[in-house]
């Protein structure tokens, strides 16, 4: 065998492997993305589970609260049509929306002493709580795991794979300054 086609087959063999290289480190990151989604509609769903067992015992002692309840159900109603849809946009929309009518909830409630009193309301009120913050932390995750993607499959020379082989740009779970401002107590009870 000639040193020219020695040194080829190197070549090519070294080319052949960093192309697998970078095939194999997209799909992990890829995978990452899909597993931190999954993380999140997890809690998602969980979380879409509590919130009819919390306003069902709110309705026992907010007889004059309907509109806040209801507000808090077609929030929840949002955030489970943009879940099942994956629109990353509806569901900030959506999160941010149900955040605040449970805030409102929450706040409403404190007026009514026997419902702060009752164990089924504390205990969905921590539950919910304590999901809320796994879905923050998981959102933080999710969104350092999609700009790693987007990132990766915008640089050279991954980005030629990336789009022979259809890798795509995934969109951030974002809230605006809006939805994730704190509730003002004060304009509830005025």
């Amino acid at each position: 065998m000639e040193t020219g086609s020695i040194i080829f087959w190197v070549i090519l063999g070294v080319v052949v492997f960093y192309l697998i290289n970078i095939y194999n480190h997209l799909v992990r990151i890829k995978h990452n993305v899909a597993k931190a989604w999954s993380n999140i509609d997890v809690l998602l769903k969980q979380r879409h589970d509590e919130i009819p067992k919390l306003v069902e015992t709110c309705k026992q002692y907010m007889k004059f609260e309907a509109d806040t309840l209801e507000k808090v159900m077609q929030a929840r109603n949002r955030v489970s049509a943009a879940r099942q849809s994956q629109d990353m946009e509806s569901l900030g929309a959506a999160e941010g929306m149900l955040r605040m009518g449970l805030g409102n909830l929450f706040a409403v409630a404190e007026a009514y002493p026997e419902l702060k009193a009752n164990d089924n309301f504390q205990h969905l009120q921590t539950r919910i709580s304590s999901l809320e913050s796994s879905i923050a932390d998981r959102r933080e995750f999710y969104n350092e795991s999609v700009n790693i993607n987007n990132t990766r499959i915008e640089q050279f020379p991954d980005i030629i794979l990336a789009r022979l082989l259809n890798f795509t740009a995934r969109d951030l779970l974002e809230f605006s300054l809006e939805e994730i401002k704190d509730v003002n107590l004060k304009n509830l009870f005025e």
